[in-house]
Parts: structure tokens; sequence; C-alpha cells
């Protein structure tokens, strides 16, 4: 069988000069410019950077640049990425709360240069909004999918929030070896957060630039080594820094996080929505808090409802990965910086988190390789 031939930058920018904004007969190159362009696995993933004012009006104009895209090499699957995050040279950077600065190093890279490519899988754990305990789902999965044999890195990617140091029990800068951060190692896990770099009781006060920046750096300054999987916790919401990771770091998929209540169903919506449009295949729900049994009498109590992720992922027609109970010894095994599914491996939460690490074990062994 012959190889899938790899589309150049200049094919591929061809094919966008072609596409023309319809009001006013513009090239798609003349309005924007291309910010990154990657061919990996089976996708082009392109960003045109816009202006903030235009972005709303071109989302038509991407889509069309998505469909020649597609026409032009059918072979691979395109998507076309507006952002309007980058500042202009009028324009410079604002200084981060408290005088801290992102890392510096990854914003001199050539942009269509891949990430991660010691990296076999990259999943994101997602949620539509705070709260539901995404975090805490992502710590406990990597934790179970490297008992489950495989190799793996945890990303804290919630610049603004990150608690994976606190639930990991890791403190201490990280060593930084041939222009590279070291990752620590902590329960079978190689991790890293922007919360390793600063004071936990530091506020970032960094506008949207800045968090591009940090997050573009977590992927491209560290050095995360061979990986079969890295999990990155993602922060909550669908905006700029979501679609940022959706792109840059080549996702092989993403696993959304939601409690059983109507209201947190309706931004799990949104989450699948997301990746739905940056071509990012959507792996299952979980419902996290499902259920709580009394610590004295196991009494099952349904406080948030029960079943509501179920349903709403037969209604996406998405998997549906598990339920997690609410229960204090999660809680606490956060606090202390032990993941539950370590710290007490026959509770009723690890056996949960273990099953559903196990499930995603098995369909991360029959992904393809992003390189």
């Amino acid at each position: 069988m012959a190889a899938q031939k790899v589309p150049s930058r200049e094919e591929i920018e061809t094919v966008i000069r072609g596409v023309r904004e319809p009001t006013s007969g513009r090239s798609l190159l003349e309005i924007g410019r291309i910010e990154a362009c990657q061919t990996v696995a089976g996708r082009i993933r392109l960003t045109l950077a816009v202006e903030p004012a235009l972005a709303a009006h071109l989302e038509k104009s991407a889509a069309a640049a998505e469909q020649a895209l597609d026409r032009a090499f059918p072979e691979w699957r395109a998507s076309v990425l507006l952002t309007a995050h980058r500042p202009t040279a009028s324009s410079p950077e604002p200084k981060a709360g408290g005088g801290h600065r992102p890392l510096g190093g990854v914003g001199n890279k050539d942009a269509s240069e891949p990430l991660l490519p010691q990296v076999r899988t990259v999943i994101a754990v997602s949620s539509g909004k705070g709260g539901v305990g995404k975090s805490t789902t992502a710590v406990n999965l990597a934790a179970g999918l490297a008992l489950e044999g495989l190799s793996v890195g945890l990303m804290d990617a919630d610049v603004h929030g990150p608690s994976l140091p606190r639930m990991l029990g890791v403190s201490g800068k990280p060593e930084v070896r041939d222009g590279k951060l070291i990752p620590a190692e902590a329960w079978g896990l190689k991790a890293m957060s922007i919360g390793m770099l600063v004071d936990e009781t530091q506020a970032m006060v960094w506008r949207g630039p800045m968090v591009m920046g940090a997050i573009g750096q977590l992927l491209g300054d560290v050095a995360w080594g061979e990986l079969d999987v890295l999990v990155i916790d993602m922060p909550p919401g669908t905006g700029d820094a979501q679609l940022t990771l959706a792109q840059k770091a080549v996702l092989s998929g993403a696993i959304i996080v939601s409690t059983p209540q109507d209201i947190a169903l309706l931004d799990a919506r949104r989450g699948v929505a997301m990746f739905e449009k940056t071509k990012v295949p959507v792996l299952g729900l979980v419902e996290n808090m499902s259920y709580f049994c009394c610590p004295n009498c196991n009494h099952r109590t349904e406080l948030f409802g029960h079943g509501g992720a179920r349903e709403e992922a037969r209604r996406l027609d998405v998997p549906f990965l598990g339920e997690i109970p609410l229960l204090a010894d999660i809680r606490l095994s956060a606090d202390e910086g032990a993941p539950i599914v370590v710290r007490a491996p026959k509770s009723e939460a690890a056996k949960a988190y273990r099953s559903l690490a196990a499930g995603v074990a098995g369909v991360v062994r029959k992904l393809p390789h992003r390189q």
C-alpha cells in the first residue's frame, strides 16, 4: 500500500489563497496570516491569526477553507481555526501580575514544528465549566493509566488555577537541563504545572497572550521524553486557551467530565461541540459526583440527580465512560497529595477510577501514533 502523501505548506497555502471572503472578495491569506500549519496523524491543522473584530465574521470563510482542503487532499481531514490572541507590534505584551513572566523560549520556534514529538497520544480532560471535579479526575485517570502499565505524563494547563502540585504532593522548582524543564515525578507519572514555578498563593493576573505563551511553553519547553500518553488537565470552559490547546497539542482525543445536573450538562455539550469543531475525537463522557454513599450506613443518595451524563452521551452519540461517586476520601486524598487510586486502591472511588483508566487504556493502545 502506497504511503500517504503529506501535503506541503506551499500546497496548503495555495488552497487557502483561493478561498475568498464573499463581502470583500479578498483571499483569507490577505485578511489573516498563518500562525500554525501542521500535518499530523491524517489531519491538517491550520491556525489563522486575524483581527479580533473580524473573527466572528470569518467563521463561514473558515468552514469554506476546511471544505476546500478536504477536496484538495481527500485522504486528510482539515480543520481551520481562527485566532486573535496574538498582540500586535504596537501593543506590547503586559507584564505578568506579581512580576512573573512566562518561561521563555517557545516563541522562537517555527510555528509549523510539531510539538511533543516523542509522545504517542495526547488526551485532554475537559469540562465546559469549573467545579465539576475535572482536575481530580485527570489526576486519578493519569495515575490509573500508569497502573495499567503505560508511560504517562500529566500537564496542568489551568494557568489561572493550577492545582496539580498540591494534588500530587510535589513541591520545589523544577530543574532546567539543556534549556528544558525537567518534569516532576510522582506516583509513576511525569508532571508539570505553572504552579511548580510560582508561589501557590500568587494570583496569575495574566492577559490572554501571556496565558497562550505559558501553555505553549508547557508543551514545548518541557523534557517530556517518550510517553505512551500525555494527559492534559484543560482549563474550564471553551475559550481561546482551549482552542489553542486543541490545535497546538494535536490532541488524539478528549474526555468530558460533567456532574449529573442539567446545568452542568449544558456546558458539557459546549465542550463536545468545541472538540467537534476542531476535529478532535471525543472519547466519551464521565459522570463525576454521580452519587453519595454514607460512610456509616452505606446508604446511597443521588444528591445531584443521577444518569444525566449517561443519557447525554447517548444523545450526543459518544461513549459513556463511567460514574465516579462523591466521597470525602477523594477530597482528602487530593488535599494530602496522593491520588486515591494509589492511596486507597480497594476503595469504591479507586475502583471507579481504575475502571475508567482501564477503558481509556484500551482506547489509547488502539489510537494511531500522532507522528
